[in-house]
């Protein structure tokens, strides 16, 4: 009888995308992949660590999986898995941590799936991650997550994703085609591209840090692939965003005019102590940029309430910024302290049921004086 496998995956569509190559691998060594909600041999979780919140989640899950089988064999990979290693080892139930290097191998550490009295830990340097691996999530939704770049050379200073990932590095265009042309056989028309910086694309390639193809070179290029209805770029950063890529965008068939474009703050003093790597200034001109070749294109933005410093002037800064920007929806995200980031040392620490009112502002009012009310999220 197949071992029976279960997976749950927290944060960002890029997790989403190794999840999915994960675990075609364990159906390539015999196992059979069921529901978290199911019995299964083992549970491995993909973590995430870009707020505290998803740190906290993973206690809950681990609960989740020992109360539909409590003999079952819990492992642990992604971001959280690679910064505090030893902590998700500590957790009741868990058997097996696996930091960045290590998590696509995973099957090579399952001699049998006997539960330890001790998470076991196979962890790595940062500074080891820096190849690449492909990977795409199909199956699991209507349309499918293609990884095309990992890591981040940026230092924002409230950030541990270059902690948790390593440098920027890109897949080959080779096989970010090969992987698409994959995907277009199982007969999904919409693919989503994915990275944790993805405007950052070609730098790596070859295992190199010069830049071999550009983000433009993997847009047109995917542009041309046969079966693919729909392709949609994920978050990318203003300063990567560039006219040539939106004027693509704006005039390709398969394409759609979607873009999720971070800001994190309308207020240039807060996006220096950041350590952004554009002003405000900038974002408007890619929004008009957007607007003017795609007047009815979507814009998303990733807004940051609660920054070390931010005062209440600064706070009103960013609501009327946004306020006069031709945006469709917000993603507000609650400041979140991260060990080891150049903010958590920073002064003017923002009280927690300040940043609680302040998004709630956001969320309760309209932004535009006329017409329908802007979609907001609020991440707290």
């Amino acid at each position: 009888m197949k071992k029976k496998v279960a997976f749950y995956t927290l944060g960002c569509k890029l997790n989403f995308s190794e999840t999915s190559t994960i675990a075609r691998g364990f159906e390539g060594e015999g196992f059979e992949r069921v529901d978290f909600s199911e019995h299964a041999d083992m549970y491995v979780i993909n973590t995430c660590s870009v707020t505290e919140n998803a740190d906290k989640r993973f206690k809950t899950i681990v609960k989740q999986a020992q109360k539909v089988n409590p003999e079952a064999f819990v492992a642990s990979i992604g971001c959280y898995a690679q910064l505090k290693p030893e902590q998700l080892a500590a957790v009741d139930g868990v058997d097996l941590v696996l930091g960045a290097t290590e998590k696509f191998k995973i099957t090579d550490y399952i001699n049998d799936l006997t539960k330890n009295d001790q998470g076991a830990i196979h962890s790595c340097e940062i500074e080891d991650a820096d190849f690449y691996v492909g990977s795409y999530a199909i199956g699991d939704r209507t349309r499918a997550f293609l990884k095309v770049q990992d890591g981040c050379d940026y230092k924002c200073t409230y950030c541990t994703i270059p902690l948790a990932r390593g440098i920027s590095r890109s897949d080959t265009l080779q096989n970010v085609l090969k992987n698409a042309s994959e995907i277009s056989t199982q007969g999904i028309k919409e693919i989503v591209l994915t990275g944790v910086n993805i405007g950052d694309y070609g730098k790596g390639e070859f295992g190199n840090k010069k830049h071999e193809h550009t983000f433009l070179d993997l847009v047109k290029a995917l542009d041309k692939v046969e079966g693919i209805h729909r392709l949609r770029i994920s978050s990318i950063e203003p300063n990567l965003l560039k006219n040539e890529t939106i004027d693509f965008v704006a005039q390709s068939d398969s394409f759609v005019p979607h873009f999720h474009i971070p800001l994190q703050s309308g207020c240039d003093d807060l996006l220096k102590r950041m350590k952004r790597r554009y002003m405000s200034g900038l974002y408007v001109d890619r929004v008009k940029r957007i607007k003017e070749t795609m007047p009815n294109a979507c814009i998303g933005v990733d807004v940051i309430v609660g920054f070390p410093g931010e005062t209440d002037e600064h706070f009103l800064q960013t609501y009327y910024f946004l306020n006069e920007l031709d945006i469709s929806y917000l993603h507000v995200f609650t400041y979140s302290e991260r060990d080891n980031t150049l903010a958590a040392k920073m002064d003017g620490v923002v009280p927690k049921t300040l940043e609680t009112k302040e998004v709630r502002c956001y969320a309760d009012f309209p932004l535009k004086k006329e017409g329908p009310f802007m979609k907001v999220s609020w991440v707290p």
